[in-house]
C-alpha cells in the first residue's frame, strides 16, 4: 500500500468523528447555550484551556455560547489572605460587607479576566460583564431557612429581574459574553453575591436558551449515592423535583438550577463532569452523552 493511501486511511477516523457531529451541528445551529464554568475545571490549567477551546468551537460551529462563572476556591483563598473566615450556611457563602468587596474583586477582576483572556487567545471573541452591567441581573436580599428559621447570611442575593439586552447585543455581534455572578441591588446602592448555578439557570431561561450546561466535579446525578455510583443519564423535571430533598448540599443549587431552567422553557439542562477534558463537546456533539440530562415532562418521549 502506498504512503498516500496509508495517510488517507489513518485520517479516516477524524472524518467519521466530524460526520457523527453533523446531526448535532445542524440541530444546535444558531441556538443559545449557557455554560456554567466551575469546579475543578476552574483551577486546573489543562482543563481551563480545554474549556476555552470547547466554547470557541461552539461559537465557530454556529452556536451562541454564554459563559457564567463563580469562583469559590479563588474567593476562599483571597478571603484567607485578608484574614476573613469563610463560612457557609444552607450551602451558601455568608457574605459580609467586607467579604463582598473581596468577592467582587475576585470574580470581576481575577476569575473573569483570566477566562476572557483564555477565550481571546482564539480571536477577539469574549467580553466580560457582571450582573451589575446594564442592569443585567437585579437581586434583593436572600433569607434562607434553616430548621424553619430565617437566617441572615449577609449580601447574598435572590434574583428578582434579568435584563438580557447587553448579552443579546454581544451575541448578535458574534461575541462570547462571560458573566460574573454578581447582581445589582433592587433596593439600595449595594451589590449582591449570587450563587453562580442560580445565575446560569436564570439567564438560560431569560435568553430562551436551547441548553443549560453545568460543569461539576462529579460524573452526574447518582442513582443511589453513596451505595451506588450509577449515574442517572436522563430524568424529567417532575422526577428531579421528587429527588431534590435527598440530594447533597452541593448538588442542590445545581439541580434546582436545572429544574428552574427546564420549567422556564430551556429545552435541556445538563450536569456534566468538568474533570473530563472537552466534556462540553462530548456532551453536545456525540452519541455518548456524559452526565445527567434534565428535560421537561412534555419531552419524556423525545430521545434527543
Amino acid at each position: 500500500m502506498s504512503t498516500g493511501s496509508n495517510r488517507k486511511h489513518s485520517a479516516l477516523p477524524k472524518a467519521q468523528i466530524l460526520v457523527e457531529a453533523l446531526p448535532w451541528l445542524t440541530r444546535h445551529h444558531g441556538k443559545t447555550i449557557v455554560v456554567k464554568f466551575g469546579g475543578h475545571a476552574m483551577v486546573n490549567d489543562e482543563l481551563k484551556a480545554a474549556f476555552a477551546q470547547d466554547v470557541v468551537f461552539l461559537r465557530h460551529a454556529g452556536l451562541r455560547p454564554v459563559v457564567v462563572h463563580g469562583g469559590g476556591p479563588q474567593i476562599s483563598a483571597e478571603l484567607d489572605r485578608h484574614g476573613i473566615a469563610s463560612e457557609f450556611k444552607a450551602g451558601l457563602r455568608v457574605t459580609t460587607e467586607e467579604a463582598m468587596d473581596v468577592v467582587r474583586m475576585v470574580l470581576a477582576g481575577q476569575v473573569q479576566r483570566e477566562l476572557v483572556g483564555l477565550l481571546n487567545q482564539h480571536g477577539p471573541l469574549a467580553v466580560g460583564l457582571t450582573g451589575e452591567d446594564a442592569h443585567t441581573i437585579t437581586a434583593t436580599k436572600h433569607w434562607p431557612e434553616i430548621d424553619g428559621e430565617r437566617v441572615d447570611i449577609g449580601r447574598v442575593g435572590e434574583i428578582t429581574a434579568i435584563d438580557t439586552g447587553a448579552i443579546e447585543a454581544l451575541l448578535a455581534d458574534g461575541r462570547i459574553p462571560v458573566v460574573s455572578s454578581i447582581a445589582r441591588s433592587q433596593d439600595d446602592g449595594h451589590v449582591y453575591n449570587v450563587n453562580a448555578d442560580t445565575v446560569a439557570a436564570a439567564l438560560a431561561a431569560a435568553l430562551g436558551a436551547e441548553t443549560l450546561m453545568v460543569l461539576t466535579d462529579v460524573e452526574g446525578l447518582y442513582e443511589d449515592w453513596p451505595n451506588s455510583d450509577e449515574v442517572i443519564s436522563r430524568l424529567t423535571a417532575s422526577q428531579l423535583e421528587k429527588l431534590l430533598p435527598e440530594l447533597s448540599a452541593g448538588m442542590v443549587p445545581k439541580m434546582e438550577g436545572c429544574l428552574h431552567a427546564v420549567r422556564g422553557g430551556v429545552r435541556t439542562a445538563r450536569v456534566i463532569d468538568g474533570r473530563v477534558q472537552h466534556a462540553i463537546l462530548l456532551e453536545i456533539f456525540t452519541d455518548e452523552g456524559i452526565g445527567t440530562m434534565v428535560v421537561s415532562d412534555e419531552q419524556e418521549g423525545d430521545a434527543s
